[in-house]
């Protein structure tokens, strides 16, 4: 069996941004989100400043890739790195470079329970997005709905470590990348994400302009149907591309005491603080329309 890696052999400076990263973010991904998305950051009073916490927020937009580089490039800006905040990232995504290089320079931390209790108990924040995959690859439709999709591990993180949840919610980052469609069978299609551990899949807004251009290329049409099969089985059709507003709002606290009934089933319980929080999120997802686009 292969053994586990500690916090400490996969993020050495967990939660902090290396030097490197930290010029990095404010030489190019600053001014680039700056002028592409417009991103406020609002809320940030709400962190407390003297215990770890649950920074748990909504995901959309493909790869997310919009909200992360915003996010990543105005924290240290306007919140500092005092307090140190790690990106709960998909584990295997420490496993093979480059992934694990930009990891560690930014900080972040595997989404794993043993890795999670680890980092709290070195005072090291997490910024957790349960809704994942399901959430970022929800059609357009759907595109200011919070959805976890019943998932609350990071709710059983917060009860046995006792620490706080931090609701955020973030607007507008469907309309970077939107996504028309997404199902489990697509993942059986597209190879890629299969290989990546995804359980579904999605086809977005660039993905089909791309397939189009790929259609007229004026080469064999073996050709032309399999770069349209590569180009749909890539993350590259979630890049970014529309320009739009992001709003982050941080709210209140949400302390162990009232998310969780100890004298209720662990089960309910635990539905009882997921239904909390996502309230606490669509709350301020909606109040984010106030922010002009």
């Amino acid at each position: 069996m292969k053994k586990r890696k500690s916090l400490k052999e996969l993020s050495p400076h967990a939660g902090r941004p290396s030097s490197r990263a930290l010029r990095w973010l404010r030489r190019w991904v600053r001014p680039w989100t700056r002028l592409a998305f417009r991103p406020t950051l609002l809320g940030q009073e709400n962190l407390p400043k003297d215990r770890p916490f649950l920074l748990v927020a909504n995901h959309s937009g493909g790869v997310g890739l919009a909200e992360l580089m915003s996010f990543a490039a105005l924290f240290p800006e306007q919140v500092g790195t005092e307090q140190p905040l790690a990106g709960f990232a998909l584990a295997v995504g420490f496993d093979f470079w480059p992934m694990s290089a930009i990891h560690k320079e930014l900080g972040s931390v595997p989404s794993t329970y043993e890795h999670a209790y680890e980092a709290l108990e070195q005072d090291v924040s997490l910024l957790v997005f349960p809704g994942g995959d399901y959430e970022t690859l929800r059609p357009l439709w759907h595109v200011h709905k919070v959805d976890f999709n019943q998932r609350k591990g990071f709710l059983r993180i917060a009860r046995k470590a006792n620490v706080p949840i931090v609701p955020m919610g973030i607007r507008n980052g469907h309309w970077t990348a939107p996504v028309l469609f997404r199902s489990t069978w697509l993942t059986r299609l597209a190879i890629i994400p299969m290989t990546m551990g995804l359980k579904r899949w999605a086809v977005t807004l660039l993905g089909v302009l791309g397939a189009i251009a790929f259609a007229f290329l004026p080469i064999n049409v073996w050709w032309r149907a399999f770069l349209i099969w590569f180009w749909l089985s890539t993350p590259l059709m979630m890049m970014p591309f529309i320009p739009a507003t992001l709003s982050f709002r941080i709210g209140s606290p949400l302390e162990t005491s009232e998310l969780f009934d100890q004298n209720l089933p662990e089960s309910e319980s635990l539905q009882q603080g997921y239904d909390k929080v996502v309230e606490a999120i669509q709350a301020l997802v909606d109040q984010g329309k106030t922010t002009p686009r």
